[in-house]
């Protein structure tokens, strides 16, 4: 069980002083995606938003990094930015802060960001508080549902649909789970958003 949009409430349970969304004046939209890098997804990906002229922002796992090192500098000589994603995808709630921190920076070695993106979207007070010093904390708006095997390309480009407006932070996955379905509705996205004269951006440090 997931929300496909993050409500106030949420918002008010978790952490202060996490991105949801960006405010914008302009028809400014943030893709983000999480878990790779993966060789035969990510560079996928990249053809897409290139195709399109888009812009994303990719959190990055740094054991795919590791094992990925020629994709990963594809995304950053594409024009996107990058993000920390911990080492090995750690949920904030099941582990340690000093493993978890620790995780992090291991990260840190491989993916040279100030963005953060706590795998799962879940990371306790005091992670977050500690963070947050070093790295801006960017959560979501939108959850595309990409890689759920239950959500069909239908209703994953109705879950974006639905809940995005300016200034939205989009939710994809460029991993091998999620690959069939984004891949697919990708392209539907950026079409339909061009189409409405949304420009999609990185998501920068200010």
């Amino acid at each position: 069980m997931y929300l496909t949009t993050s409500l106030r409430l949420l918002r008010w349970f978790m952490p202060r002083g996490l991105i949801w969304e960006i405010p914008e004046k302009e028809k400014v939209l943030y893709l983000t995606f999480d878990d790779g890098p993966v060789a035969g997804v990510t560079d996928k990906t990249l053809a897409i938003l290139d195709r399109f002229k888009a812009k994303a922002t990719f959190f990055c796992v740094g054991d795919n990094v590791r094992k990925h090192p020629e994709t990963y500098q594809a995304i950053i000589a594409s024009g996107h930015a990058v993000g920390n994603h911990t080492f090995h995808h750690l949920n904030g709630w099941k582990t340690s802060d000093d493993a978890y921190f620790s995780d992090v920076k291991k990260c840190a070695e491989l993916v040279d960001s100030k963005l953060f993106r706590p795998p799962y979207g879940r990371i306790t007070r005091r992670q977050a508080k500690i963070l947050s010093k070093d790295y801006k904390i960017i959560m979501w708006s939108v959850l595309s549902g990409d890689y759920d095997p239950l959500v069909t390309p239908e209703t994953c480009f109705e879950n974006v649909r639905k809940f995005t407006r300016s200034g939205s932070i989009i939710v994809m996955h460029d991993q091998q789970k999620s690959a069939g379905t984004m891949l697919m509705v990708l392209p539907h996205i950026l079409t339909y958003y061009t189409q409405m004269g949304f420009k999609f951006s990185t998501i920068k440090i200010v």
